[in-house]
């Protein structure tokens, strides 16, 4: 459940390129070879979601962060409370690791990660993938903070950050090999738009980038100017 051909992208710390830079390629190279049907399909969906105010109804800087306790991509069940200890929780909500622009915002979470300890700040990802994905996931692209396993999206719920995808793209997916139902083990086709938060050590969210355009996410200096 990877997207062939999209590993000639490379990872920020190797090219000197903005996350912003990545995201842009991947996305410029998954058009190049789908159909412009599709791709307006895809963009169609977006703009439905984001017209459902989806982004406006999920918890917010200034908001006490939902608690959760969740299994990781080993097993381990991994408490919010547990994350606070040293400093803020800096928190990525993703779809799962067949989504090429999740894996470039990972892999760019994963070079920044001496600098957010050093800050005293801890990193988790959430999705609602299995754990045996998970562990995949981690294991391939040799992440060094935990996948979270967020069954059913009941923890992204509480965030309020859950949507359906569209029966139209269903169908896309389908076609695509992008197999929801196996990845996640239940039929809902429920995902988590694309979320970053940074929770202070008092739970409060300092930080909040909630996007259902999956293809734009955060820049990780971004959110290290938070932590430090």
């Amino acid at each position: 459940m990877k997207w062939r051909g999209l590993e000639e992208a490379t990872t920020a710390t190797a090219t000197g390129k903005t996350l912003k830079q990545q995201l842009a390629e991947r996305r410029e190279l998954a058009e190049r070879y789908t159909p412009a049907e599709v791709v307006a399909l895809y963009q169609r969906a977006i703009d439905e979601i984001r017209a459902s105010g989806l982004a406006e109804r999920a918890v917010k800087v200034g908001d006490h962060a939902p608690e959760f306790s969740l299994p990781d991509e080993n097993e381990n069940l991994i408490a919010s409370a547990s994350l606070f200890r040293h400093g803020a929780a800096v928190t990525c909500f993703f779809r799962g690791r067949w989504c090429p622009y999740d894996v470039a915002q990972l892999e760019a979470m994963n070079e920044i990660l001496p600098q957010l300890r050093a800050a005293g700040a801890s990193l988790v990802a959430i999705s609602p993938q299995k754990q045996q994905q998970a562990f995949f996931m981690h294991d391939q692209h040799k992440l060094r903070f935990p996948l979270l396993c967020d069954a059913g999206n009941q923890v992204a719920r509480q965030f309020g950050i859950v949507y359906r995808v569209l029966e139209y793209q269903q169908q896309v997916y389908r076609r695509s090999f992008v197999n929801l139902p196996f990845a996640n083990g239940d039929e809902s086709w429920e995902l988590p738009a694309a979320a970053t938060y940074v929770m202070g050590r008092d739970g409060v969210i300092q930080f909040a980038s909630i996007n259902v355009d999956y293809r734009q996410r955060p820049e990780p200096a971004e959110v290290l100017r938070v932590v430090s």
